[in-house]
């Protein structure tokens, strides 16, 4: 078992820990505040390849693999969730959708604009009778000529505002239960489809999030991602995937609130003497850092399972479950450390907590990453 990183991923770490520094850091208490989209930050993104990092050359993409993208991830999410989010989408869902299963005709006039970044992808599963219950899609495709009829309303999609394409799940035939969900590419700026609501947020306050109607939204058959029927399986499949990148920012934000609790205890005095003297703060320390590093051996142990082609679903909903609950834990354990200064926005790790606490809930709740994991340790 090798513990060491290549080069190439010791640089694309470098990489984005400079960009996350330069680019975001500056910026990120008062996007946060505004709930501004990083345009010029996810536009540099997609020039150093890091919105599609998967994705073969041929494709526009970087050509790495899953561990570069895990690095690539923890290091923009240290600094600014928001954008690691974004980033997250386009590679772990959309451009992963598209390399997996699209057609050749697809991937060109797609995946090509996704993966470099001149174009921003969403993934629109979620509805608003079908959370966890991802089965439950009331929006419906109908066949019409050679293409289909979209209605129906979808809710909280990530970059849904700033898309430019949309993968949307629809049930093409309610007799067949989750066997009758179909996927469809739709076109920003196609007829019937169109913007419902923002999201005001707890967190990730600078990603956008939004509802999206379709409303008798006509889309070629060519824009079907698989045959009829594949849309569910579609949907599991890659938000296994996606899975591996959000407990990579969940892994950032804790490592920020380590790293945050670390300098200020060596800063504050209290009774005479800095507060990292004191073994209550030794020890909360000292137990963030350990579980932050039992987090990042599951992350990265998914991340290598997908990367050798060998099954990673459950691994994946593992670094979820238990990356998430340490991002919350960790945040909550830098404001205490930080007393009062932990409340207040200049501190930043009051921003940690509020955008941790989504990494337990979106891409699968904690809940349904046990229900995933129990039931492959229980099957025959």
């Amino acid at each position: 078992m090798n513990f060491d990183f290549t080069e190439t991923q010791l640089m694309i770490q470098e990489t984005a820990r400079k960009f996350a520094k330069d680019e975001l850091a500056p910026s990120a208490i008062e996007r946060d505040d505004k709930e501004e989209f990083p345009y010029e930050a996810v536009k540099k993104l997609g020039e150093l390849g890091f919105m599609g990092m998967m994705v073969p050359e041929q494709y526009g993409g970087a050509g790495l693999d899953t561990i570069s993208y895990v690095l690539g991830m923890e290091e923009v999410s240290k600094v600014d969730a928001s954008c690691g989010v974004i980033m997250s989408v386009n590679n772990s869902l959309v451009c992963y959708g598209f390399n997996e299963w699209g057609t050749e005709e697809q991937k060109q006039k797609y995946l090509l604009p996704l993966a470099t970044g001149k174009k921003l992808g969403a993934f629109a599963l979620s509805e608003p009778e079908a959370g966890s219950d991802a089965s439950n899609q009331r929006t419906t495709a109908d066949r019409s000529g050679e293409g289909y009829i979209l209605n129906g309303t979808k809710n909280f999609i990530t970059n849904g505002a700033n898309a430019d394409i949309v993968l949307v799940m629809a049930t093409t035939d309610k007799s067949k239960g989750p066997h009758g969900i179909s996927t469809f590419i739709v076109e920003k700026g196609t007829p019937g489809f169109s913007i419902a609501k923002k999201e005001k947020k707890l967190g990730i306050r600078s990603s956008d999030t939004v509802s999206l109607a379709f409303q008798d939204c006509k889309v070629p058959s060519s824009n079907r991602i698989g045959d009829e029927g594949f849309g569910f399986k579609f949907a599991m499949k890659t938000l296994d995937g996606g899975r591996i990148g959000i407990a990579a920012q969940a892994l950032g934000i804790a490592q920020a609130s380590l790293e945050a609790s670390i300098s200020y205890a060596k800063q504050r005095k209290a009774f005479g003497k800095y507060i990292a003297e004191f073994q209550a703060i030794q020890f909360m320390i000292a137990d963030m850092a350990t579980k932050i590093d039992a987090a990042r051996l599951l992350t990265l142990k998914s991340a290598a399972l997908k990367d050798a082609n060998k099954p990673f679903g459950q691994m994946s909903a593992m670094a979820k479950l238990f990356t998430s609950k340490v991002a919350v834990d960790a945040a909550l354990d830098a404001i205490q450390i930080h007393g009062g200064y932990g409340y207040i926005k200049e501190y930043n790790v009051e921003r940690y907590l509020r955008d941790a606490k989504i990494t337990e809930i979106y891409e699968g709740t904690s809940e349904v990453q046990r229900i995933v994991i129990s039931r492959g340790l229980l099957k025959d």
